[in-house]
């Protein structure tokens, strides 16, 4: 069976447009989460982590003006182009796939009523997934995944498997979502979010940071291809615990069912865990219910959503590529806002950054709905 590896990689968040970017400013123990008045988004000041406008339009119009694509447009091409200048990969080859992975695509265009007949509605995924397909040469017509905040972790579960089927040789993963006044105003009716940066796991947390940004991630069956040392893409399950429409399941079964799952398949020891940690009450308390399920509660464990937010869709697929090079540089990152334990199950929260002996990264979420998911990063 065809092994999956990393071959290039990218980070569009407020902390930067490269990951390598991304990864120094968290190193240096920089948040992109800030206090925000925007009128066209909230009424009242709310705390966000959101990417550049300035700079996104001025890295985008190296391709396009930036008049003709949506700011979601954008960073999914400037995310997509700048992990391609890494490879030699042809996107027009048939055995290359692209996948988007999103939760809202271009959800802040949904007061717009004068759209174009001929190009259609852009708040369907389909048509900007097709939209983005022309623009970049796509051979083949690109899969959309969108699975609440599981989206861009399943999104590459989705590409690895269909590498190891033989279907594609490569696949772009991007994932992508913004901070819009649809999102806001969601997340506002659950009364989820933090008055402040989030803090996830602690004891103090008050609930989540929303983020934006894009994050781009090119799987390959090529060896040669991939850098090194050679991150594999594992075996990854996901599950659903069908407990609740928004509140995750008290007894952690969705998540546990995947992290067990992935680790009956890979066979392999797990050095550290990137969880979801969004820092609402529930979803921590239920993410060391299932590690703790897991036998995992002695792995080192972190959370990266005190660094650019929650960013939905993109959440898995950038989580991921910090996860993965976190395995490169065998450096644990800590998890930024923790102070206090506040879960009722004791976990190994990383409160500091440091070096260690890294071989494998297990990267877990979990979203509205009930959905789980699970994968093991290894050398």
């Amino acid at each position: 069976m065809t092994d999956a590896y990393i071959a290039a990689d990218n980070i569009i968040s407020s902390l930067g447009f490269s990951t390598s970017e991304n990864m120094q400013h968290m190193l240096a123990g920089e948040t992109g989460i800030r206090q925000w008045e925007d009128q066209s988004l909230s009424p009242v000041p709310f705390w966000a982590s959101r990417v550049d406008d300035i700079r996104l339009r001025k890295s985008f119009s190296a391709y396009a003006d930036p008049k003709d694509f949506s700011r979601f447009e954008q960073m999914v091409v400037c995310s997509v182009k700048d992990a391609l200048s890494h490879t030699s990969i042809d996107v027009s080859d048939e055995k290359t796939l692209f996948i988007l992975s999103t939760t809202k695509g271009n959800i802040d265009l949904l007061s717009k009523t004068d759209y174009d007949s001929k190009t259609g509605n852009p708040v369907y995924l389909w048509q900007t997934a097709s939209k983005l397909q022309q623009f970049l040469n796509l051979a083949n017509t690109p899969l959309v995944v969108s699975n609440a905040c599981i989206s861009g972790l399943m999104a590459i579960i989705v590409g690895s498997r269909l590498i190891r089927a033989g279907k594609f040789e490569k696949v772009i993963v991007t994932g992508a979502d913004l901070v819009s006044e649809f999102v806001l105003s969601g997340f506002n009716s659950f009364l989820s979010l933090s008055n402040g940066p989030c803090k996830p796991f602690d004891k103090n947390r008050q609930g989540l940071s929303l983020g934006e940004g894009a994050g781009t991630v090119i799987l390959t069956s090529d060896l040669h291809a991939a850098k090194a040392p050679k991150i594999r893409v594992g075996f990854g399950f996901s599950s659903n615990d069908a407990n609740h429409i928004s509140g995750p399941s008290r007894t952690g079964e969705g998540l546990f069912l995947a992290i067990r799952k992935t680790l009956e398949k890979n066979k392999f020891h797990v050095d550290y865990i990137s969880a979801h940690g969004t820092a609402t009450p529930f979803n921590d308390e239920m993410e060391s219910v299932a590690i703790t399920r897991a036998c995992l509660q002695d792995i080192p464990v972190n959370s990266y959503k005190g660094y650019w937010g929650h960013t939905l869709g993109a959440a898995g697929v950038i989580e991921s590529i910090a996860g993965a090079h976190s395995l490169v540089s065998n450096q644990l990152i800590r998890t930024m806002g923790f102070s206090e334990p506040g879960t009722t199950h004791p976990l190994a929260i990383i409160d500091t950054n440091s070096k260690a002996p890294l071989n494998s990264c297990l990267k877990i979420a979990s979203g509205f709905g009930g959905c789980n998911a699970a994968l093991l990063l290894y050398k």
